[in-house]
């Protein structure tokens, strides 16, 4: 892995359903949609955003739950029901005034082969497609909402000298 990659990133986009979560989707008797997040996933993406790294979605699906789980996070940049996940990227480039390469995008499956070969890293959930495995800069020892997440954001903030501050907090 080039640690000068991961020392550019300003902004961290992720899939939801086989990253933040771990792929299942669950409905109830009246056709709710149900998902589980790691908790330990939404601490790493709170220190990255106190850390002034954002953090944004980039998804397929729609769900009330993600929205209530970017809510409680404080994510504002959530793209949902995505067909086109690079064109997004290019719209979310714009938007932002960054480059390309200040962009991280975490992802799991074929959908998501456009936006990883456009971002300046690109990351794999360590039981994401093997195509995708091998179309990455960097793939997780841990699966899709299963700490996958909190892993990337770890590896963000020690690349970029903000760990031992962090950890300082917690002491």
């Amino acid at each position: 892995m080039d640690i000068t990659k991961l020392e550019r990133i300003k902004l961290l986009l992720l899939d939801v359903d086989g990253v933040l979560t771990d792929g299942s989707i669950i409905y109830d008797d009246k056709g709710k949609e149900i998902k589980s997040f790691n908790v330990k996933d939404g601490l790493g993406i709170r220190m990255l955003l106190n850390s002034g790294i954002n953090v944004g979605i980039v998804t397929g699906r729609s769900s009330k739950a993600l929205h209530h789980r970017c809510k409680n996070l404080g994510i504002s940049m959530v793209f949902d029901g995505v067909r086109d996940k690079a064109s997004t990227l290019d719209m979310i480039l714009r938007r932002t005034q960054l480059l390309a390469n200040e962009v991280a995008f975490a992802g799991d499956d074929l959908l998501d082969l456009p936006i990883l070969k456009k971002v300046g890293l690109s990351i794999a959930v360590a039981d994401a497609h093997e195509i995708v495995r091998n179309n990455v800069d960097m793939i997780t020892l841990a699966k899709g909402g299963d700490g996958a997440v909190r892993e990337i954001c770890e590896h963000i903030l020690k690349a970029q000298g903000l760990w031992e501050d962090i950890l300082m907090r917690f002491m």
